[in-house]
């Protein structure tokens, strides 16, 4: 053996430099070294007749299984390459000429272990893993300090004893599926991995493939440090706990991905220090715990109690995309913060900021929401479908989780976008501060109040209709400003009113501009200007024209519910008027309920309107008496 392989090597020492290359087979892998590095670096050496070493590489002889003489061309792996072949109970390891020096494997059956030790980039370039093949017993480990991509061209790995990819290389992984080819990862089940997929750095999904991965024992990939999604078709089938877990900020540009069968969480991204750094230039450096939705189709299906869709432990910044997520699970306890939760798609627990894309969104278990900001929510633009269809969650009759389509524990500003909202036992839109809307088309149905907020509401334009089945079309605790837009509230029966102000708290309705229809009239106390108020009855379920002195406002239907106020008030900054079994034209909003144009119908008569309901004595009125200094 000893003769031969002295042989061998003496063979490629005297061939030209670069036309050949030695390759050296051991049960843990092909190893390539090309002559004109041989030569250079006069590394094959001999020790003691029982080690051979090759430039940083030592093999024992008695486990070399095979060792040729190739012409570098026909030595098969591309540079900067590592190919691993899995062949059900083995796996085969080849690696290029270029990297064998930097790269360590280690074999045992299909399980195969990588260390990585370059100090640079080779050749202006990483090192790519290439995997194919298929095990029910297998995995790859990687370890090492440097930069890698870890291509999947059409694998398909079970490990039943742990991770399926486990990256203890803290550095950026690149996670690419090759253009054509489905691969699927799972893991086992009762073990002691974090995932199917793990990575301890940064993990860059990428690639034009399928990726399907079940997650067995805990998550279905999960990285401890941040993770971005681009291109790829990626479908989460099942995972104990979440679909995907991260730290520090996860970031969808592109692609498809579908979560299902989860456990917990659809997407969680977790602050992973102490300190949030916020968002940075380009995330570099970023620990925000931040959630940026910029592109691609994401469909994810939560079940279990008060799961989250998608979780931003930061802020939740949506900008495109195709997103769909569903919540089943109903509300539950929580023991640490000693309150009552419910699901919700979408949950920041800072800010949330909406610029566009398109979202639908349902929650179906008790307590549910569809979106959730503990801090400020600001829509810009974008269209929203949040709806709610479960009752209030109840652990003690002072701790409860009530379902709301729309919420923000922080001020609530919408400037764009078409959103319809509808929670049938909650309130549709709620914001436990101010609540502005100055642009796009808003119409939320609830049989709560349609819309509420808990101090000042705000309206100065857009197109916004509040459909309450059981209360205030919309609600303000504080002051109630409408300054423009085109406004429609509906409420149930008296005492409740179509658009209402906190009259209890000495808080008022202001209307100074805009063209507004309140079936069920306005708070008693409201202060109006700048227009003039009408009244008159009205037919459920028939549509009619509001018009400000000749010009159209808009179209509007009115909704059907069981309950509903007597009277329909009107406002405009012009001579109302109203026009009754109308067929509308032009853009459609509102749920269906708005047109931009309509045609034909017959004039309604329009009387004097005379206050809020119930006059003085009505609701918010102490002791009857009225407001001081009455309402004009």
């Amino acid at each position: 053996m000893k003769r031969t392989l002295l042989y061998i090597i003496a063979l490629v020492l005297t061939i030209a430099a670069g036309a050949q290359t030695l390759k050296v087979t051991t049960a843990n892998g092909t190893y390539q070294y090309p002559a004109s590095e041989m030569t250079e670096n006069s590394s094959a050496l001999f020790s003691g007749g029982t080690t051979l070493t090759i430039g940083n590489d030592v093999f024992t002889i008695s486990d070399i299984t095979n060792i040729e003489v190739v012409s570098t061309q026909e030595s098969g792996v591309e540079d900067n390459t590592v190919e691993i072949v899995y062949n059900g109970s083995t796996a085969t390891v080849t690696m290029a000429d270029n990297v064998s020096g930097y790269v360590t494997a280690e074999v045992s059956g299909a399980h195969v272990s990588i260390t990585q030790t370059n100090t640079e980039a080779i050749d202006d370039n990483e090192i790519t893993y290439v995997l194919s093949g298929s095990t029910t017993d297998g995995s790859l480990t990687l370890d090492g300090s440097y930069k890698c991509t870890v291509t999947l061209a059409g694998l398909t790995m079970t490990n039943p004893s742990g991770a399926a990819i486990n990256i203890t290389n803290k550095k950026r992984i690149q996670l690419s599926v090759k253009n054509g080819t489905e691969n699927t990862l799972i893991d086992g089940s009762n073990g002691s991995q974090k995932a199917c997929i793990y990575s301890k750095g940064q993990l860059q999904l990428q690639g034009k493939g399928t990726l399907n991965v079940a997650g067995n024992t805990k998550h279905a990939i999960k990285s401890g440090d941040y993770i971005t999604v681009k291109n790829l078709t990626l479908n989460i089938t099942k995972a104990v706990g979440d679909g995907i877990s991260c730290e520090e900020y996860f970031q969808m540009k592109s692609g498809t991905v579908s979560i299902s069968g989860v456990g917990d969480d659809g997407i969680q991204c977790d602050l992973g220090g102490d300190t949030s750094t916020g968002e940075t230039t380009d995330h570099d450096d970023e620990d925000s715990g931040n959630v940026y939705l910029e592109g691609g189709t994401l469909n994810i299906t939560v079940t279990a109690a008060a799961a989250k869709g998608i979780k931003a432990d930061g802020d939740m910044v949506i900008s495109d995309g195709d997103i769909i997520v569903t919540t089943t699970g109903n509300g539950a306890y929580d023991s640490d913060e000693m309150d009552a939760k419910g699901s919700s798609c979408l949950k920041a627990d800072n800010n949330m900021t909406i610029s566009g894309g398109t979202l639908t969104l349902k929650s179906t278990g008790t307590g549910g929401k569809g979106i959730k900001a503990d801090g400020m929510l600001t829509i810009t633009d974008g269209t929203i479908s949040a709806t709610t269809t479960g009752s209030q969650y109840r652990y003690s009759s002072n701790v409860t989780a009530s379902p709301k389509a729309i919420k923000s524990d922080g001020a609530m500003t919408i400037s764009g976008g078409t959103i319809v909202a509808s929670s049938s036992n909650h309130e549709g839109i709620e914001s436990k501060s101010t609540l502005s809307i100055t642009g796009g088309y808003v119409y939320a149905y609830a049989g709560d109040d349609a819309m509420n907020s808990a101090s000042d509401f705000t309206i100065s334009g857009g197109y916004v209709f509040g459909n309450s089945s059981g209360n205030d079309g919309l609600d303000a605790n504080g002051n109630f400003y409408i300054k423009g837009g085109n406004v429609v509230a509906v409420a149930t029966r008296e005492p409740e009113v179509g658009i209402d102000a906190n009259s209890e708290q000495r808080k008022q309705l202001y209307i100074t501009g805009g063209n507004v229809v309140a079936i069920g009239g306005f708070e008693n106390g409201s202060s109006i200007s700048g227009g003039t108020t009408k009244s008159a009855s009205y037919s459920k379920g028939s549509w009619y024209g509001l018009y400000n002195g000749s010009t159209l406002a808009f179209a509007f239907k009115v909704p059907s519910n069981n309950s509903m106020g007597t009277s329909m008030a009107v406002y405009t900054t012009d001579t109302p008027a109203l026009k009754s079994g109308v067929t509308g034209s032009g853009t459609s909003f509102w749920n269906g309920f708005g047109y931009s144009s309509c045609s034909g119908g017959s004039d309604v008569t329009l009387s004097t309107y005379s206050g809020g309901n119930g006059g003085p004595g009505g609701e918010g009125w102490p002791g009857g008496g009225g407001w001081p200094g009455g309402w004009h």
